[in-house]
């Protein structure tokens, strides 16, 4: 059953016809990339209206669903809600704007609702992932890491950490990345305490940490990793956090399985830290789902009762971050499975010393 045939299927007591419009979600269900476009959803079949710039791809692309011309979307929408005798519309609330929601309910003949029901099924249905999803994860992961290799064979002390940035940008962008996952994060030295610094013309010094936090996209779907290495010898103190965060990341990784709380995951690795004195200074939580978004369902953090489902994805990044001293991270992306989970991420995360 294809992601689109999961919708139509579980409408029942939900509506009778589902709108959406945002980029992500018509992407996924139709495998259509477009800036536009209203995919109009029934219990028996679905519709992609879609304007001249984008006729002739959809055409060709689309799945699962009728592609329409548009002309006059609310008149088309309408005689569709006509055809399929739909009384209750939903929109996607999370993506659906409040000047889009009042449009659709002034132009509309039918109920609209906008709570929060339809958002609720998409994201169960885009939480697991089928094979396929998980192939293109892990072609877009090996893309990121070719990119680690080539940093770890290029970097020097007097380079930018802007200029690194850079380099991994274009690196995967030219292996093949159909874009980058989100502004690739490349700190060194004290910046390194910043869990989402933003990479400057600071020069990378001897005896500092680098740390890279960066994916790359294929047809859609994202990576995500990040690895801490040391310019030159670290110290003790640099050491011995290092050792806290990886430690704590493998406990972590060695508890993943479906069935648990995001809760539960994230204290398999926030224990150990917190065990070392370090707790206040893991301020972040543990992991995230990734897919066609960066961050998607479902999560681990503090906070996060969510059950780890079989075939959801999720990142493992444990961190320590010392104000004005420095900060280490060490994030893999898994597969959640029944016995435990499949680490989609292979680049090595001992420290290395460059």
């Amino acid at each position: 059953m294809t992601h689109l045939q999961q919708l139509m299927s579980s409408l029942e007591g939900i509506c009778d016809c589902a709108l959406i419009n945002d980029t992500v979600n018509r992407r996924y269900f139709t495998g259509m990339k477009s800036s536009d476009g209203t995919l109009v959803v029934f219990k028996d079949k679905a519709y992609l209206i879609i304007d001249f710039r984008y006729i002739e791809k959809a055409r060709k692309t689309a799945e699962d669903c009728e592609v329409i011309l548009q002309d006059r979307l609310y008149h088309q929408i309408n005689e569709l809600i006509k055809k399929h005798e739909a009384n209750t519309v939903c929109v996607n609330t999370e993506f659906c704007t409040v000047e889009q929601f009042t449009m659709f309910k002034q132009a509309l003949k039918a109920s609209v609702s906008a709570d929060n029901s339809l958002t609720k099924l998409i994201r169960s249905i885009r939480m697991i992932k089928t094979q396929q999803e998980i192939d293109l994860m892990i072609k877009a992961q090996r893309i990121a890491e070719k990119g680690y290799e080539h940093i770890l064979g290029i970097i020097r002390t007097g380079m930018s950490e802007r200029e690194v940035q850079l380099e991994l940008d274009h690196f995967m962008l030219k292996s093949g990345a159909e874009e980058l996952s989100f502004d690739t994060i490349a700190l060194s030295g004290k910046n390194t305490s910043l869990p989402h610094g933003v990479p400057s013309d600071k020069p990378i010094e001897k005896g500092e940490f680098v740390l890279l936090d960066f994916g790359s996209v294929v047809e859609g779907y994202h990576s995500d990793m990040t690895r801490t290495f040391c310019m030159g010898e670290p110290t003790d103190k640099m050491r011995q956090v290092y050792d806290i965060v990886l430690q704590a990341q493998l406990s972590a990784l060695s508890a993943v399985k479906a069935g648990m709380t995001g809760k539960d995951l994230d204290a398999a690795a926030r224990d150990i830290i917190a065990e070392n004195g370090f707790g206040k200074n893991f301020g972040h939580s543990l992991g995230h789902g990734v897919g066609m978004e960066i961050h998607e369902m479902p999560y681990a953090s503090p906070n996060k009762d969510n059950i780890l489902k079989e075939n959801s994805i999720v990142t493992v990044e444990p961190g320590i971050y010392l104000e004005n001293e420095f900060g280490v991270r060490i994030e893999d992306f898994v597969v959640v499975k029944n016995d435990g989970c499949i680490n989609m991420t292979k680049a090595p995360k001992e420290l290395i010393i460059v």
